[in-house]
């Protein structure tokens, strides 16, 4: 007898969203598996988790080597793995400090927190941070109050005070935004939930001096857009400023959970007691994100993203040459979105899963395709190609 696990689903889960009509129960590469037998091309990924696709060997490995050996320990103590990957990532990026957590969520709250105490200690109790329109932090009360989507936020009225957004990419309306209760500005480099939004490329150069100058930390959330998603190891390094806190997960972990927050000398200002996590940092979830880091950095992960992202680019504006209903590709590296000249992108969406392909509705009028960083160019012909019917079938 075969296991209705949808509606077991139905009964025991709590509903806090919609679930595609497919139960996945395997995974190789950029392929996933039904429990029919039917399989599927994960371009969405987690989204953006699956760094080195599904069920990799490297992180397979070190998962099973590590979890013969300590799966966890409490952070009143050493642990290696933990070390090692705090050590790689120092050493890849321009910051000085770091401690890790479960998710990007948490990352965020931390952030927040650390840009709370700063304020405090550092700029007479300013407390204030500017966030963007559209932006997507994360799922706990401060990090959906930092969050720009107004309907993740809005059944938790009252919000925490102390948060302001403006609109992505608009420096002038950060300015003016700006109070001297102003701490800190958190920003995506790229946005992702909102729709895969990119930046005029002057913006964060042109963010970093009025931060400078105003005494305000610059946090970036590279949750979506850090490991190698857009290209570099983290998406700032190819957009000419460095930040002053970065928040990290999903890709970090290649799948299973990890988050970071890295920080310059001057802003990491945290105390014994001030922050922790049971489970953040543990020796599993560190190895792995070990295992996930130093492969991309040992196989130069960036110069493969830029090749694919070009050949995923043009495959895509060829397509959109036919087919009135994109309006424009958009995206760096292998996050992209595909804008439509109408709302019909939940509908592409179930075209595309009919047909064998996964993919999110990020906006009802935006695609988003957030592929392994392995994918090959066959496998993104063949995306294309399921694209293109979901299209046509969307468009009749």
């Amino acid at each position: 007898m075969t296991t209705d696990w949808r509606e077991i689903e139905s009964r025991v889960f709590m509903t806090t969203g919609r679930r595609m009509p497919v139960v996945v129960v395997r995974g190789e590469g950029t392929r996933v598996w039904d429990d029919a037998g039917k399989p599927y091309l994960d371009f969405f990924g987690g989204p953006a988790v699956h760094s080195l696709g599904h069920c990799h060997p490297v992180l397979v490995k070190a998962i099973e080597e590590q979890a013969r050996t300590l799966i966890h320990v409490s952070n009143a103590v050493y642990s290696v793995p933990q070390l090692q990957l705090a050590q790689l990532l120092i050493d890849n990026s321009c910051f000085d400090r770091v401690y890790f957590q479960n998710s990007g969520t948490e990352a965020n709250e931390a952030a927040i927190k650390l840009a709370r105490k700063w304020g405090r200690e550092r700029k007479r109790g300013a407390y204030e941070i500017i966030s963007a329109v559209d932006s997507f932090h994360g799922r706990t009360l401060a990090a959906v109050t930092a969050t720009g989507t107004t309907r993740y936020s809005e059944p938790f009225v009252p919000l925490p005070a102390g948060f302001t957004k403006v609109m992505f990419g608009d420096i002038e309306a950060i300015e003016m935004a700006t109070t001297p209760d102003t701490c800190a500005i958190i920003l995506e480099p790229i946005q992702g939930e909102g729709g895969v939004n990119v930046p005029d490329p002057s913006y964060f150069p042109s963010l970093r001096e009025w931060c400078d100058e105003q005494k305000i930390l610059l946090m970036v959330d590279e949750v979506q857009t850090g490991m190698c998603r857009t290209g570099p190891l983290f998406a700032y390094q190819g957009m000419g400023f460095e930040p002053d806190v970065m928040t990290l997960a999903k890709g970090l972990g290649g799948g299973v959970p990890v988050g970071a927050i890295l920080a310059k000398e001057d802003a990491s200002i945290f105390t014994p007691g001030d922050h922790g996590s049971t489970f953040g940092g543990n020796p599993l979830a560190t190895a792995a994100a070990y295992a996930v880091t130093k492969y991309m950095l040992e196989n130069d992960m960036p110069a493969r993203v830029a090749r694919l992202s070009d050949y995923f680019f043009d495959k895509l504006e060829t397509l959109q040459s036919s087919q009135p209903l994109i309006s424009g590709v958009r995206g760096k590296g292998l996050l992209l979105a595909i804008g439509l000249t109408k709302d019909v992108a939940e509908r592409v969406t179930m075209e595309c899963l009919s047909n064998g392909l996964i993919v999110n509705n990020v906006r009802p009028n935006a695609v988003r395709l957030a592929p392994p960083l392995t994918v090959s160019e066959a496998e993104i012909d063949e995306a294309v190609a399921v694209i293109e019917t979901a299209l046509a079938s969307a468009e009749a």
